[in-house]
């Protein structure tokens, strides 16, 4: 049920006189009233109370939250809602670690589909609630279905309520995905202006920073996200993104803490490593680079990403035959796990084949340069690697 304010006069006639049976009438009327409006206020708030008959699994969701434990907080919340499968508190804090998961690791992405699918089935029940309509929004504009996102977050618009931030985080980050830059930046102003949450308004101020980022304003996204990060310290994806940003002014110190934030939190993670790889690299610390990409490799030993940049830093130091074992081992993964034509990673095999040119390796180059002819045969691939007929200097190319 949900109450909609009127200033419209009564069409009755008013009484002139009424009695104390008509100011108690009245009394009782407006506690009601406020009581039916602080249950509907309640929905999205910091830390609501679990609904009767919920037992400890709601609060036991929140709780691994706010530990930033958000595969816990997932498992506890699917659990709530098998048996309370529409209650709108625990469906967006689902949807919100998922979504947070997704960004915190390299194999995370799948996340991101299981959020949308999630609130698709809670819409499709409820397609006249506009809280799950706003959620809803919100994975579809995280998933990158923006045109659909939009649609969904105009209609939870339709009608005040307190999820309104929500549709306006959605509304921003759909309008980034499709390149309206500034529409993103009022809509997410808009959000962090009208959150009632906490929870809201961390989505709401990181959507803000992705939005400046987007159309230059570099310092003020770094300010946001820090706004963010001071609401909710442990979500690691907000790290992340604020090295991006401080990294885009220049700022590679402070980069490099928001990488080391994320390992005081999460010791074992790859992503981290592989920023901190990426980060030595482009500051020239070899040795260092190599370290971390080994590591990235070491942990994660079936992650094309991992073996790439660490082909690429044995490249750049010079030592060919590293980077030659680094690259053919990114170039089989590919093959096994079939990357999709767009998310092919070309140097793989073209750094792989300079690397053995340079060695003056006759026997692997000419396999190396047969294999991506092949490839590049079958698919519609926009990288292009030619040797003249009678191949490179030094070797014959059959």
């Amino acid at each position: 049920m949900r109450l909609h304010r009127s200033t419209s006069r009564s069409r009755f006639p008013r009484r002139r006189s009424g009695g104390c049976l008509s100011v108690l009438f009245t009394l009782c009327l407006l506690v009601g009233a406020v009581g039916l409006m602080g249950l509907w206020l309640a929905r999205l708030v910091n830390r609501p109370p679990a609904p009767i008959g919920g037992g400890d699994a709601f609060g036991a969701a929140q709780a691994a939250f706010d530990q930033g434990d958000l595969t816990g907080a997932i498992a506890h919340a699917r659990t709530y809602l098998a048996v309370h499968r529409d209650d709108i508190n625990t469906l967006y804090l689902l949807a919100r670690a998922l979504i947070y998961r997704s960004y915190s690791e390299y194999n995370r992405a799948d996340d991101r589909a299981s959020a949308s699918a999630i609130l698709r089935e809670a819409a499709q029940r409820n397609p006249r609630d506009i809280d799950v309509l706003a959620v809803h929004a919100l994975t579809l504009a995280i998933d990158g279905d923006a045109e659909e996102a939009v649609a969904v977050a105009e209609r939870a618009l339709e009608t005040e309520a307190p999820s309104a931030a929500i549709a306006h985080t959605a509304l921003a980050l759909a309008y980034n995905t499709v390149g309206g830059y500034d529409t993103a930046v009022r809509e997410s102003e808009s959000a962090v202006s009208t959150a009632a949450s906490r929870p809201a308004l961390t989505d709401a101020l990181r959507a803000l920073a992705i939005a400046y980022r987007d159309v230059g304003r570099y310092d003020e996204a770094l300010t946001a996200v820090d706004r963010a990060i001071d609401l909710d310290d442990r979500l690691l994806s907000l790290h992340f993104e604020r090295a991006q940003y401080a990294l885009l002014l220049g700022d590679s110190d402070s980069a490099t803490v928001s990488y080391f934030n994320v390992l005081t939190k999460d010791a074992g993670n790859i992503k981290a490593r592989l920023r901190l790889c990426e980060l030595s690299s482009v500051m020239r610390e070899r040795e260092r680079a190599v370290e971390y990409c080994q590591a990235v490799t070491a942990y994660a030993p079936a992650w094309v990403e991992g073996w790439f940049r660490l082909g690429m830093e044995y490249f750049l130091q010079g030592s060919f035959e590293e980077s030659q074992r680094a690259l053919h081992r990114c170039a089989t993964l590919q093959t096994l796990q079939d990357v999709p034509t767009d998310s092919l990673r070309f140097e793989c095999w073209y750094i792989q084949g300079q690397a053995a040119e340079i060695l003056g390796d006759c026997v692997n180059l000419p396999a190396i340069y047969n294999e991506w002819r092949a490839i590049a045969a079958d698919r519609d691939v926009r990288q292009r690697w030619t040797y003249p007929p009678e191949g490179p200097p030094g070797c014959l190319i059959p």
